[in-house]
């Protein structure tokens, strides 16, 4: 065995058993677990990530172990390269590793405050030992508003209506209420410009090849149009009308 040879046989029984301790330490809450050894800053390891990489530590291990029974100098030294270079130049800075977890460092104190941290007080022990983070202060009492310092609710002064503005108010009453804006109405000259309008628009629809059920939305779209359901209301009034003018203009 050269000494490469050696040098890897016994890292690799080094990631052993740092794996086979962070196994162990997987059960542990994240407290217990900070406090197993003193960790470099890192993502703690799951189980999985664990199991994946003990599963690599033996595959190479035996690798190792049969080249060395070839007579395979150069193995060992090409690992020893690989992982010089994967340091120096190929590993960028991360977080997600397994630290190297070592057995001299976990010892039986380690273990007891790991312990101790992770027992739960019931609920009854708490309260029937309060400490001073659980005691909280009474707040201060607040006295009782007296009637006389209560204030009393001044009514605005009554506005007098001038006569002139009760009469406009009549007329504003009397007066029918204003139609909605895009509302078709037959009795004047903009609606049946609108209706003259729409049913244009829908003849020429019709005549690019537009389904009847869209000619609502579309013309809907069209600047100036009212609004979806009125176009339907005229569509179906002029239906007739519409349909003869296309057929005749096509």
């Amino acid at each position: 065995m050269t000494p490469a040879d050696r040098r890897i046989a016994e890292l690799i029984d080094k990631w052993l058993t740092s794996v086979d301790l962070h196994l162990q330490y997987a059960e542990l809450s994240d407290a217990a677990y900070a406090r197993a050894q003193s960790w470099p800053k890192h993502d703690r390891p799951t189980r999985w990530v664990l199991d994946v990489a003990r599963q690599k530590i033996v595959e190479l291990k035996t690798q190792c172990e049969n080249r060395i029974e070839l007579g395979d100098s150069k193995f060992a030294e090409s690992l020893e390269l690989m992982a010089f270079l994967a340091n120096l130049v190929g590993i960028q800075h991360i977080q997600r590793f397994i630290p190297l977890a070592e057995p001299a460092r976990d010892d039986k104190a380690a273990t007891t405050n790991i312990e101790a941290s992770t027992v739960i007080r019931p609920l009854g022990a708490r309260a029937a030992t309060p400490t001073a983070d659980d005691a909280t202060r009474e707040l201060p009492k607040l006295k009782p508003a007296t009637p006389a310092s209560v204030p009393t609710p001044i009514a605005p002064p009554a506005r007098k209506e001038s006569p002139k503005s009760v009469a406009t108010a009549k007329k504003s009453a009397a007066q029918p209420p204003a139609e909605p804006k895009g509302q078709i109405s037959d009795s004047t000259a903009a609606g049946t410009d609108i209706k003259s309008k729409i049913i244009a628009d829908a003849v020429r629809l019709l005549k690019w090849g537009k389904p009847w059920h869209e000619l609502a939305e579309l013309i809907g779209r069209i600047a100036d149009r009212p609004p979806v359901p009125e176009i339907r209301k005229v569509l179906r009034a002029h239906k007739a009308e519409i349909e003869a003018r296309a057929d005749k203009n096509s």
